[in-house]
């Protein structure tokens, strides 16, 4: 453990972002997933919906900059091309 205050400091913020971070992606992850299944289960209207939801929190993962913009971006085109593939 550090021994100067501002190092202590710095080691809570840092701890105290991670733990913000982590539950960013996770939430992300978790509407990733959703969207998936809706399209494994060839449920068009379904992943449409979850896919509104997913791309909100994917862009509000970026904005907080957990994600790069073009890695947000990967991730909603991938997700949109998917829905699109319903038939």
């Amino acid at each position: 453990m550090a021994n100067i205050k501002s190092a202590k400091k710095r080691i809570e913020v840092a701890n105290r972002n991670a733990e913000k971070n982590k539950a960013i992606k996770s939430k992300v992850k978790t509407s990733i997933k959703k969207v998936e299944a809706a399209v494994a289960e060839n449920d068009k209207a379904k992943a449409a919906e979850e896919l509104v939801a997913a791309t909100k929190n994917i862009e509000m993962a970026e904005t907080k900059g957990v994600y790069h913009k073009n890695n947000a971006a990967r991730k909603v085109s991938r997700l949109a091309k998917a829905v699109n593939s319903i038939q």
